[in-house]
């Protein structure tokens, strides 16, 4: 494929499945305008939708220690949320929060600051580091760019099986259509595919994973039919750098150095990893997103898209002491660990529909009409 970009926002063909109008405008673009249809709603609509399902929260809480649990990371997009469905919804969240050993010292501050003056209970999840770090060598050693699917599988199987055992409907989160819309799939899937994960470490892995919190395709069908992820921000008139300044207003809240940077290995993941080995910038898919929601313009992201971490360390001092901490967290040189896992001249690239997973089950005739069927009924946005 020759190169394009899109005319509207920065996704290029970067992403191997992108495809592009007779205007130039991208599928990620008309997706996003799609889902906006669907799925946000503004201004005092929005507040009187999400009034009714917070009293319908409230209401099936009533008795409960909690009425929904809320997975925090340290990040803007969660900890609005949680600010949000506490001070304006009158909501009483049990906090949630996976440590996975990557923590960076602003997310432990943020997370400790709105907790405390909210005066929430925190549940913290801290994984097993050697069941862990094995399962993300695994990840790395398969060759595949969605490096952030342990986490992701873990944080979703936490959330589910605390809002289940507490005997909570609800499950609140920051994810919302505005910030996190341009997805490309061949950059990453299977966040919350069991047999995609096993798959990978049974293949690559050494370490059992007895800690791990594991959720199969039937414990997922069963959480999804009787727990709803509310996604709070799609009813608010959401704007990432106004919930800054308020989080800083109210919290005492740090500002990190981009999304989902508050994590040290998701920070080195996207700045150095996929671009180097793959090709792949996430913040274009960031960028992006919020082009078409009018929080940037489409200059002020080529203009920043002009600076990769990896080529100007200058600009990012933070990029060589994440190469050297990362590399010695996992038991390796910075050298051994750029020739194994890094250096795209030594190593094939696989993907998702590389390894089993249950994707390919749900389209056969028998997934989409037994499992298939429950996820289809539920998959309204509230």
């Amino acid at each position: 494929m020759s190169y394009q970009i899109c005319t509207r926002c920065v996704m290029d063909t970067s992403d191997p499945d992108i495809t592009f109008d007779k205007d130039g405008v991208c599928n990620h673009c008309h997706t996003y305008d799609e889902m906006v249809r669907r799925y946000v709603h503004d201004g005092s609509e929005g507040l009187g939708l999400f009034n009714e399902l917070a009293s319908k929260i409230r209401y099936d809480g009533v008795g409960k220690q909690y009425d929904c649990v809320i997975g925090v990371s340290g990040g803007v997009d969660s900890a609005y949320a949680l600010l949000k469905a506490v001070k304006d919804f009158y909501l009483r969240p049990l906090v949630l929060h996976l440590d996975n050993g990557w923590n960076s010292e602003l997310a432990v501050h943020n997370i400790k600051k709105m907790v405390n003056h909210l005066k929430l209970d925190l549940h913290t999840l801290v994984l097993d580091w050697e069941e862990f770090k094995d399962l993300q060598l695994a990840f790395l050693k398969a060759g595949v760019p969605d490096l952030e699917i342990p986490t992701d599988f873990a944080i979703t199987a936490f959330v589910l099986k605390t809002a289940h055992k507490l005997g909570v409907k609800y499950a609140l989160c920051g994810n919302n259509v505005r910030t996190e819309s341009h997805l490309p799939k061949a950059w990453s899937q299977g966040h919350k595919d069991w047999l995609y994960v096993k798959s990978i470490h049974k293949q690559y892995g050494n370490v059992p994973m007895r800690t791990y919190p594991k959720m199969n395709l039937l414990q997922y069908a069963y959480f999804h039919k009787t727990i709803q992820f509310v996604y709070i921000l799609n009813y608010l008139e959401y704007n990432k750098v106004q919930a800054m300044n308020e989080l800083k207003g109210v919290f005492d809240w740090f500002e990190y150095e981009g999304k989902h940077c508050e994590s040290i290995y998701t920070r080195f993941y996207q700045r150095y990893i996929l671009p180097i080995r793959f090709g792949y910038d996430k913040r274009r898919s960031h960028f992006s997103s919020l082009i078409c929601s009018g929080q940037i313009t489409r200059e002020e992201a080529l203009k920043k898209l002009e600076f990769f971490a990896w080529r100007f360390p200058e600009e990012y001092p933070s990029l060589t002491s994440d190469f050297e901490y990362v590399a010695k967290k996992f038991g390796y040189s910075g050298k051994t660990f750029y020739e194994n896992f890094i250096d795209n001249k030594n190593h094939d690239r696989t993907y998702y529909n590389d390894y089993p997973n249950y994707a390919k089950f749900l389209s056969t005739p028998f997934g989409r009409n037994t499992i298939g069927r429950v996820f289809r009924d539920r998959m309204k946005v509230l």
